[in-house]
């Protein structure tokens, strides 16, 4: 005969309780059923369990194996809570990395919404550039990147998130922040242009001419927001990520190439085997970038 956990399980409530009655009403079980159980484990292990019929005291044997059952009672129940947990989207470890644009503004919410039905769920978030996160997807580091997508996209499964449009970035005092209606390129031929990896990205002939006479070049935002606020110069970038910035002393103002967006998408691994919990948190993501597109303005489907 084969044990099984269900033995020890009975035995274990028999020997907490201290009599049949009690342990088969915490069982579901009836008390001849629960006997003949016991009756069956004493005989596979060829000793008593208990001093007397009345199974209020255990043998040695019965000591020893109590201890055991416990033991791996305990590891059973919590490896089932697990599994549960991780197929219900309760439990699990999400690994996530987005612009910083996204990461400071849809993963917040996110968060807030879903926090209570996330509290069990380890979650990794990083921001960093389109570029890192497709490098980071394409070796298994993270399970669901937000980004940009790149000129070689093989292996990567991909959903369309929402798009923002390019503005020109100048202090609220320059004449650029004071003219009516978008910016043409034309306008910026004779300006300083900071350039930064976003705004190289944009596929436009003027934006690539702009680029190719740029002679300063900052990634990181904090610091071209910094450059700017100084007169140093103006810049491009997405609306989303000015608003990430909170740089309410510089002006935004959007330019009439309709080709100047960027285009977000949720991105994972394709062929790879997703846990509930990342689609779950797929799904939640997606709901609050449609609020968003809805709310503030971001372009929809292209």
């Amino acid at each position: 005969m084969t044990l099984k956990i269900e033995m020890l399980r009975g035995f274990a409530t028999v020997a907490r309780r201290g009599n049949l009655s009690d342990a088969a009403h915490a069982l579901g079980r009836t008390p001849s059923a629960v006997s003949m159980m016991l009756k069956q484990l004493e005989i596979h292990l060829g000793e008593p369990l208990f001093e007397t019929d009345r199974k209020n005291k255990l043998t040695a044997l019965g000591e020893y194996v109590l201890e055991q059952a416990e033991r791996e009672l305990s590891q059973f129940d919590s490896t089932v809570r697990a599994i549960e947990g991780f197929a219900k989207a309760t439990h699990g470890h999400v690994r996530i990395a987005a612009v910083p644009s996204v990461a400071g503004s849809i993963i917040p919410q996110v968060f807030l919404r879903y926090i209570n039905e996330l509290s069990n769920v380890d979650i990794e978030l990083r921001d960093m550039d389109s570029h890192s996160i497709l490098h980071e997807l394409s070796r298994d580091r993270i399970d669901i990147g937000i980004a940009t997508l790149g000129e070689n996209n093989a292996g990567l499964h991909s959903q369309f998130l929402l798009s923002d449009a390019f503005g020109v970035i100048c202090p609220k005092d320059h004449p650029l922040a004071k003219q009516q209606g978008p910016i043409t390129w034309d306008a910026l031929w004779n300006e300083r242009l900071i350039a930064n990896s976003l705004s190289a990205g944009i596929d436009a002939a003027p934006s690539h001419e702009l680029h190719q006479k740029a002679l300063l070049t900052a990634q990181n935002l904090t610091s071209l927001t910094a450059m700017v606020r100084a007169g140093i110069g103006i810049t491009i970038l997405p609306e989303m990520a000015v608003r990430a910035s909170n740089s309410t002393d510089l002006a935004f103002r959007p330019l009439t190439d309709p080709v100047a967006k960027r285009r977000i998408h949720l991105l994972r691994k394709a062929g790879a085997t997703q846990s509930p919990t990342a689609r779950r948190l797929e799904r939640h993501i997606l709901d609050c970038a449609s609020e968003l597109t809805q709310q503030d303005g971001f372009g929809a489907e292209p």
